[in-house]
């Protein structure tokens, strides 16, 4: 892997954060970030989703006419999206009753379309394929970082169930009941908790930026 793509890789975590830098994706991180159980299920499914549809794209990227080419993302997207979606209804049907219609809603998700159009369009399919993993990845990562706030804030526990099987991995107690905030189970703490991280990343890509212009300098 060579440096530049071993770089756009890893932005997504923290200096092309699809949440807390970029802002995609938002209706579908605050709604469904209760817990780890959601955080996963949707984290797993859009890794899935934009591997697919970025190495799909890339590989028809010569052949795609340029009037044509959105039409043709929407239907790779949702053909990926609609697969995922019976596989959960048939395997996790929990995780189904709990993601509901922000499954379905993924075909329309920034960041998917994005990542098609702004990079796989342009770039090989071993390159876009990593990129829809670093991006994925960067995605699950924000949901993880609130759904662990709220569900320990608003909760007291962090747990975290299989979701084929139902059996509990664990569940540890960490705040006591009469100290929960309840609030981070609404979704005003997921507001509140977005907000707090997003100011963090801010922070920390600000840092980087000066960083770098000093060092240039």
């Amino acid at each position: 892997m060579n440096k530049q793509v071993w770089e756009n890789f890893k932005a997504g975590f923290v200096k092309e954060n699809p949440v807390f830098t970029l802002y995609l994706g938002m209706c579908s991180t605050l709604a469904i970030s209760t817990s780890l159980n959601n955080a996963l299920g949707m984290g797993v499914t859009v890794i899935i989703v934009l591997i697919l549809s970025n190495t799909i794209i890339s590989l028809l990227r010569k052949i795609t006419p340029p009037e044509i080419r959105i039409p043709v993302y929407i239907v790779i997207i949702s053909t990926l999206v609609k697969s995922m979606e019976l596989f959960i209804k048939a395997y996790a049907p929990t995780l189904n009753a709990a993601l509901g219609i922000f499954i379905p809603l993924i075909v329309v998700n920034c960041i998917i379309l994005g990542r098609a159009e702004a990079f796989a369009n342009k770039h090989k399919v071993i390159e876009s394929a990593l990129d829809g993993l670093g991006m994925g990845l960067g995605y699950t990562f924000s949901l993880l970082l609130i759904s662990v706030i709220r569900q320990i804030l608003g909760t007291g526990i962090l747990s975290l169930t299989n979701p084929f099987t139902e059996a509990v991995i664990f569940s540890i107690k960490i705040i006591p009941s009469e100290y929960v905030l309840s609030m981070f189970t609404q979704s005003v703490g997921a507001f509140i908790t977005f907000a707090l991280l997003a100011a963090g990343f801010a922070a920390i890509n600000a840092h980087h930026q000066a960083k770098e212009v000093k060092d240039n300098g």
